[in-house]
């Protein structure tokens, strides 16, 4: 139904004010009468063998919605109710910030993609920290923290330090972003004496609790392998909990969308099907190269239920969707649950 009679529809119009639009409906649905009821017998699929232990936590399920879906964490109980395992909420930073300008992001219909330069547009890490701190659903809430864009990177530790306080006590783990292709040299700090720092910085902050949360770093696809050993290098060194493999693409290579359209839309980070044997790939290098106890959340390219079982497939303990999710609709986290429960 999805597929056939809303996405046509829903592609009519501009993809920001749609995706504007879903979280007034989701919030307006699941008030309804009976909505959580109907809620899980449409989308959720509760078994045992579905959960998994990772960084410490319980997952029901390995499927989670990535960051950049609920930036402000104002869809987190409506969120949950769709059978996600878990949310990402962000990329937060810690002053509001409007993100880049309009029209920024851009469907690739023909490619099953999409094309986004938000540039961290978002109310800030204290509105998102005020919300989940009054959720009423016990779903595991991942804090994406990133910096904002005025901040140089030689102050850009500030602003990562700040959002990991702010998050502390409402999510359940952090992701650094240091990959972002939308905000001006952010993949700067990737570089392995910047990342070193930033992240041992946060480690010992980390520590410095009672219980410390888990820290993982999302990454870009587009980094070589001299740059993914740098990343093992520096992961094992600064104890991470894990990886997000990967983030959007500068990549247009292959693409079916033609030239003059792709220039139309200029600069911005590319998810969807052309990234999933990219990300794929990246994937099974870390798992090859990393000790077992650094564990992997998969992401890009999702955008069928085999392709979630790839990314398992491929050393990856859990799975993100994000523009799977747009194109596929909701009903594409039981439809790879039910496929995990078969194989």
């Amino acid at each position: 139904m999805y597929k056939s009679l809303l996405r046509p529809l829903l592609f009519q119009i501009d993809p920001e004010t749609i995706h504007t639009l879903s979280y007034s409906v989701l919030k307006t649905g699941f008030r309804l009468p009976l909505a959580k009821k109907l809620g899980d017998q449409a989308f959720r699929v509760s078994d045992s063998r579905l959960e998994r232990k990772v960084f410490g936590l319980t997952f029901p399920n390995p499927i989670g919605l990535a960051a950049g879906f609920d930036k402000n964490a104002l869809l987190v109980d409506e969120i949950a109710q769709l059978g996600f395992g878990f949310i990402e909420i962000g990329t937060v930073t810690p002053r509001p910030q409007p993100g880049n300008d309009k029209p920024r992001l851009f469907r690739l219909p023909t490619d099953q993609a999409l094309i986004n330069r938000m540039g961290f547009n978002n109310q800030g890490v204290e509105v998102a920290a005020a919300r989940l701190k009054n959720r009423k659903s016990n779903i595991i809430v991942g804090g994406n923290i990133g910096k904002n864009k005025i901040t140089p990177n030689e102050e850009a530790l500030r602003d990562y330090q700040y959002c990991f306080d702010a998050l502390f006590d409402v999510v359940d783990y952090f992701v650094v972003n240091v990959s972002s292709p939308n905000t001006p040299d952010l993949r700067a700090l990737q570089d392995k004496e910047p990342l070193r720092m930033l992240l041992a910085a946060l480690q010992r902050q980390n520590s410095a609790r009672p219980v410390r949360k888990p820290l993982l770093l999302k990454i870009a696809p587009d980094l070589n392998q001299s740059q993914l050993d740098d990343i093992i290098e520096i992961a094992v060194e600064t104890n991470l909990d894990g990886l997000v493999a990967t983030n959007t693409t500068i990549n247009r290579e292959g693409l079916k969308t033609n030239n003059a359209n792709l220039a139309a839309i200029g600069a911005g980070g590319l998810s969807g099907k052309p990234l999933r044997n990219q990300a794929t790939d990246i994937i099974r290098y870390l798992r090859q190269h990393l000790p077992e106890n650094i564990r992997i959340i998969g992401v890009g390219g999702i955008m069928t239920p085999e392709d979630a079982l790839e990314k398992l497939a491929a050393g990856a303990d859990l799975v993100q969707l994000y523009t799977g999710f747009i194109y596929e609709g909701p009903s594409l986290v039981k439809r790879i649950n039910k496929l995990i429960l078969k194989s």
